[in-house]
């Protein structure tokens, strides 16, 4: 059977699945997003807290993907519940590394000159200090969703959601009928939700950033 006509026979099954996948990987950006905002914005302005959240950062992405996995099915056992968990772990890091920096970029006297003219605390940071790094905490988000799509389809493995099971499904079959099919399907189908969501997250940072300071 041909690629097109196996897509065409499973479109149905493909199309939730993709579903499925997006519905994953957004929804543990989204969580992943709001907890490196939070931690960021709570030591930020600490130089050594800054600093050990860059080098956690950096260690934890050196974490394989397979052994969070794993050792999280060890203790929760297999389905969504483990999946998320990894998911959230992995996207978190990138977005708390670029919160660290857009917020320790912004220029010191902008924020004294907000503070001289009886802004607060509160109000220098929302108002001043998360517009200015929003373009490279963003950046951050978008890389993290990319990272995300492809570790989702290791989620499979745990039996979580999405195309990640049409891709371990062929390599489990390899050499057997449609087994190639399945895998490109799987592979193919990831990499156009990837530019999906990077295009509207490209929308959301242009529309979200102040005009100003839009390249």
């Amino acid at each position: 059977m041909g690629f097109v006509e196996f897509v065409q026979d499973r479109w149905a099954v493909l199309s939730f699945l993709a579903y499925q996948h997006m519905s994953l990987v957004v929804q543990t950006l989204l969580i992943a997003t709001a907890a490196a905002l939070l931690v960021g914005v709570l030591i930020y302005r600490s130089p050594w807290a800054s600093a050990i959240g860059n080098t956690l950062t950096s260690v934890g992405l050196t974490i394989p993907s397979y052994a969070l996995l794993g050792v999280l099915v060890a203790f929760i056992g297999i389905g969504v519940l483990p999946s998320v968990i990894m998911l959230v772990f992995f996207g978190f890091l990138p977005i708390l590394r670029n919160v660290l920096v857009g917020l320790g970029g912004v220029d010191r006297a902008l924020i004294e000159s907000a503070r001289g003219m009886g802004m607060s605390r509160l109000s220098t940071l929302l108002r001043l200090e998360i517009p200015l790094a929003w373009p490279v905490i963003m950046t951050g988000v978008r890389v993290s969703a990319q990272m995300l799509m492809g570790v989702a389809a290791i989620a499979a493995y745990a039996l979580g959601p999405g195309l990640g099971g049409y891709i371990f499904s062929g390599i489990s079959r390899t050499g057997g009928a449609n087994a190639t099919n399945s895998i490109v399907a799987g592979t193919v189908g990831i990499l156009i939700l990837a530019v999906v969501l990077d295009t509207v997250l490209n929308i959301i940072t242009r529309l979200t950033t102040p005009r100003g300071i839009r390249v």
